[in-house]
């Protein structure tokens, strides 16, 4: 430990803490725009700067990377430090676009924020523009080199954190710029859409591609029918935009909220996770029972790491679990047995699905086989949690004073396992509580696989059925996590030894899908961690905690699909894989 003052405060932190985290343990906020809590400081833009030998010393230091040491005399405030401040926010605004009304970070933007608090009116610099052009070749994202403040946190992100590498800096000084790898466009590029860059972003720079005007054009068309599922991560996520601390669970005031919107019909993704889990278990426990399957078994869940196997591992495709995620099920489950059932016709239904994942974008038209249902794109439409707060809020709809209201039959209700689809190793427990049922044809005494959860970037564990059945599992979160499982399952197969793993699941963003690209910004661990007790918290208050256990499972296997990985099962409910270029140019 070492002790220290800031501010004439006595603070005392472990060795290696930065100042400018040793400062908030005493609530004193130092300004920044490059730093994040989830990259590693880099000091790029300049604003944390601190005088570490006391008052009228003019030793200047960075906060954000310098390390607390013992008897240190911090100030972080005086007329200088303001001043310098003040013009590093100047300088950076005299390079930046002031469309501040249009732009998609309006109201939610770091910069904005800093300029207001320094009560910046007038800006004493030339303001220069570059003139770069908008690139939104990509399904998912849309990039704005011209709003770039260089802060550097969506390419940290982007190779540090999820090991992509599809944006980089190109130019320098003035002329720096961020863009996707080798000056192709960013829908040409290596890019898995995960939005993470786009979470990270303090300004308008990168953002999720805004669908929701195509889908206020379906909700007032009179010969349309539009429905809307909404994912397990939403639900922990959404109040944040209405003020509500993060995690917050009110399902069902959001179910009320679509309503008021437009939609005609509610469902819930964690119907369809349920689904999943039947069709993924039952895959697992056929490749364990079938000699010369593919082992093991890699779950396919998450969009952008379909997307990534595809480009840089694609030699483990057969590995891959060919069922189809929970969203691209409900798409095809909606307009082939909803459709037949509520006597609708199927092309007529407009299929919005609410995720918080802007790879779920790409995903509703990845290829063909999200045509399953024969009506068009099984998913017509995604919107993010983001889009759909502020679609609420251009319809004055006042959604915590709503009255709770229910999903629709027969695909609303879910059980706790469909809904801790939207953590870290939620769909392994998930699967664990279901396989151990179709292997035993036993009840777990416990559900909760405690191995699964936690925000460790790799977790390992070993699954025991009683029976003489033992899996081996790994759980990964964080694209550049994944890298060492894979290289483990492919040194193995290569050495022709036993494989490490029977069953992977990997999920391309921090924390799963509650920390997806498309949730509301400012997702740290510590908010991370609150989402996911929100999950957990709806998982036990479930009445029944496993997919095999929900009746409506139970009613859709007999009325329609047959049984699990079926003939019908598998033309609507599972898909396959191609390698891809890394680039498409």
């Amino acid at each position: 430990m070492v002790n220290l003052k800031i501010n004439g405060i006595d603070v005392t932190v472990e060795e290696g803490t930065s100042i400018l985290n040793a400062a908030r343990k005493v609530n004193v906020k130092i300004p920044t725009l490059c730093y994040s809590p989830d990259l590693p400081p880099w000091a790029s833009c300049g604003l944390c700067i601190v005088r570490t030998g006391g008052p009228g010393s003019p030793r200047m230091a960075r906060a954000c990377t310098t390390p607390c040491e013992n008897n240190m005399q911090i100030i972080t405030h005086d007329p200088e430090i303001l001043a310098t401040r003040r013009t590093v926010v100047e300088l950076i605004l005299s390079n930046h676009p002031s469309d501040c009304l249009q732009c998609p970070r309006n109201g939610n933007c770091e910069l904005q924020t800093l300029a207001a608090e320094f009560g910046i009116r007038e800006l004493p610099f030339k303001h220069i523009a570059n003139g770069l052009q908008i690139d939104d070749s990509n399904p998912a994202i849309v990039l704005n080199p011209e709003k770039c403040i260089r802060c550097g946190r969506c390419v940290k992100v982007c190779q540090e954190v999820q090991n992509v590498w599809a944006i980089e800096f190109l130019g320098r000084g003035i002329k720096g710029r961020i863009a996707s790898a080798a000056d192709a466009p960013l829908g040409e590029s290596p890019c898995i859409k995960c939005g993470q860059c786009a979470a990270h972003c303090p300004v308008g720079a990168i953002y999720e591609r805004d669908d929701t005007v195509k889908v206020w054009s379906a909700l007032q068309n009179p010969d349309v029918h539009p429905v809307v599922q909404i994912a397990p991560a939403v639900r922990v996520a959404l109040a944040e935009e209405f003020g509500l601390p993060p995690g917050t669970v009110f399902t069902k005031k959001i179910y009320a909220a679509l309503r008021r919107l437009g939609f005609k019909t509610v469902f819930d993704t964690n119907f369809s996770a349920d689904l999943t889990i039947m069709e993924e278990g039952t895959e697992l426990v056929k490749r364990l029972t079938t000699k010369g399957s593919d082992i093991p078994l890699i779950t396919s869940c998450c969009p952008a790491w379909v997307d990534y196997m595809e480009k840089y591992y694609a030699d483990m495709i057969p590995n891959f679990s060919t069922a189809k995620s929970p969203q691209q099920m409900m798409g095809a489950m909606i307009k082939a047995y909803w459709a037949e059932k509520a006597g609708v016709d199927p092309n007529k239904i407009y299929s919005v699905s609410v995720m918080p994942c802007t790879a779920k974008k790409w995903e509703s038209h990845r290829n063909d086989d999200m045509k399953s249902a024969g009506h068009g794109f099984d998913v017509d439409i995604v919107i993010t949690t983001r889009e759909l707060a502020r679609m609420i809020k251009q319809a004055g709809i006042e959604i915590l004073k709503l009255d709770d209201e229910e999903a629709d039959s027969p695909m609303g209700p879910y059980t706790g396992a469909g809904t801790i689809f939207g953590v870290t190793g939620g769909v392994m427990e998930a699967a664990v509580r279901s396989a151990y049922f179709l292997v035993t044809k036993k009840e777990l005494g416990d559900v909760n696989f405690l191995p699964a959860r936690g925000l460790d970037g790799v977790k390992e564990a070993e699954v025991d059925f009683g029976n003489g059945t033992k899996i081996k599992i790994a759980i990964a979160h964080q694209m550049g996590n994944i890298e060492a499982v894979l290289n483990k399952i492919r040194d193995a197969r290569d050495a022709g030894k036993e494989t490490p793993y029977h069953f992977v699941e990997v999920m391309a963003c921090r924390g799963g899908c509650i920390g997806g690209g498309g949730q509301p910004y400012g997702c740290t661990d510590e908010v991370r961690k609150l989402r996911t007790e929100g999950i957990y918290k709806d998982d036990t208050q479930s009445k029944l905690r496993c997919s095999h256990q929900n009746p409506f499972i139970t009613q859709v296997y007999k009325e329609f699909l047959g049984e699990p990985n079926g003939h019908k099962a598998h033309e609507l409910l599972h898909t396959k894989y191609v390698e891809l270029p890394l680039y498409t140019r």
